[in-house]
């Protein structure tokens, strides 16, 4: 009889799980816009190089007054990329009078990998990146991220998505595939689409568009 009760309570909160997975794949990608002016608090993931300077070209057609406030995050490795962002922050006439520092916030995280690390000893670091960023995630729990291709992503973007499924907090997120990705995917890319966690997923190069077609070609924007 116990048994019986625990298999129905299982097989409920599966079912329940799946309905609430769908639901998240039908809302999925839907656009920030509409009558609302409200704002967006927004997590940036920054890579080292070349990933920093695409996001920062990105970042400059944003809309700053609707995504804010801004959370940059890069690898605790990483001592180039937060301070490139800073002085693009420092470097933006707010019309509305607040302070760079009021919108703009920068943080580190630890890397589940770093460069010519064995796989044996990245278990350990990978259970560490990933508990780091759970916390990350609890105390920012951002509405948008924005991010376009370093593996600091996908902890990140895997604990929005799992929020969403729990129905703790509704991130979007866009990821943006590098110009550098002409013929295949990154592998986070590759990840975040072929597991849809991505809510939109573009690329800057036809050919891609067509070997993904979920995707959505930009054209390049460097």
């Amino acid at each position: 009889m116990a048994f019986g009760i625990i298999v129905a309570a299982l097989t409920a909160l599966v079912l329940l799980i799946l309905i609430r997975f769908l639901y998240i794949l039908h809302w999925s990608g839907k656009p920030l816009h509409g009558k609302s002016r409200r704002t967006y608090s927004t997590l940036i993931v920054l890579g080292s190089g070349g990933h920093t300077a695409e996001m920062l070209n990105l970042l400059s057609v944003l809309q700053k007054d609707r995504f804010a406030p801004r959370f940059y995050i890069a690898a605790a490795t990483d001592n180039m990329s937060l301070q490139k962002a800073r002085v693009m922050e420092d470097s933006l006439i707010n019309v509305a009078g607040v302070k760079v520092e009021e919108t703009a916030k920068y943080l580190q995280i630890y890397r589940s990998r770093e460069v010519g690390q064995s796989y044996v000893t990245s278990v350990w670091t990978t259970l560490v990146a990933s508990a780091h960023a759970l916390y990350l995630m609890i105390q920012l729990r951002p509405e948008v991220i924005l991010c376009n291709g370093p593996g600091t992503c996908i902890p990140l973007c895997a604990i929005a998505f799992l929020f969403k499924v729990l129905g703790i907090r509704w991130s979007s997120i866009f990821y943006m595939e590098s110009i550098a990705r002409v013929k295949r995917l990154s592998l986070s890319g590759l990840l975040l689409y072929k597991l849809r966690v991505a809510d939109q997923f573009f690329v800057q190069w036809p050919q891609l568009k067509r070997k993904y077609p979920r995707a959505e070609y930009v054209g390049c924007l460097m």
